[in-house]
């Protein structure tokens, strides 16, 4: 595709979550479908007619096995944040319809116990997976997602320095 279809395409409507432990560290996992370092919080797309964060609990379970009654919303991001896949991507990802991602980011604390995740999901998306703190994430992401996790730590950072 030239940049110009690119820049045409539309984003893809999708949610984030930054699910925080007791200890104030966040959910990453490594991608399944990656041999390089390619960690990640839980997120995906909203399905037609759905709320946001009605997405964000689904993608969240669907990823982790996490079901909502064991996790609080803290907040979210109050805006949308955008990113653009890498050109080489464009045409490979979503069959070609989207330049990227619009997506909404939700924090949730988690509420339960480690042996309650389960990334052996049905569709499992992650190899493994670890608590981080926030301020280790972006050095940890895939470097296309780096600007979108920096404003995520930026704008619900402070939520998770004051989880006491």
């Amino acid at each position: 595709m030239t940049p110009e279809q690119i820049a045409a395409l539309p984003y893809r409507p999708c949610v984030g979550v930054m699910l925080m432990n007791a200890d104030g560290r966040i959910f990453v996992g490594q991608r399944k479908d990656s041999e390089v370092a390619a960690w990640q919080m839980p997120q995906g797309g909203i399905d037609k007619g759905e709320a946001p964060e009605a997405a964000a609990l689904r993608e969240l379970w669907e990823e982790t096995g996490v079901t909502a009654d064991l996790v609080e919303v803290v907040g979210q991001t109050g805006d949308w944040v955008t990113y653009d896949l890498p050109d080489e991507l464009v045409g490979k990802v979503w069959k070609g319809k989207y330049r990227g991602q619009k997506q909404l980011w939700f924090l949730l604390r988690f509420l339960g116990s480690d042996d309650q995740i389960d990334i052996e999901t049905e569709h499992p998306e992650f190899s493994e997976w670890a608590w981080l703190p926030a301020d280790q994430l972006v050095a940890n992401i895939v470097p296309f997602k780096r600007e979108v996790y920096a404003q995520v730590v930026a704008e619900l950072g402070p939520q998770i320095a004051g989880r006491g």
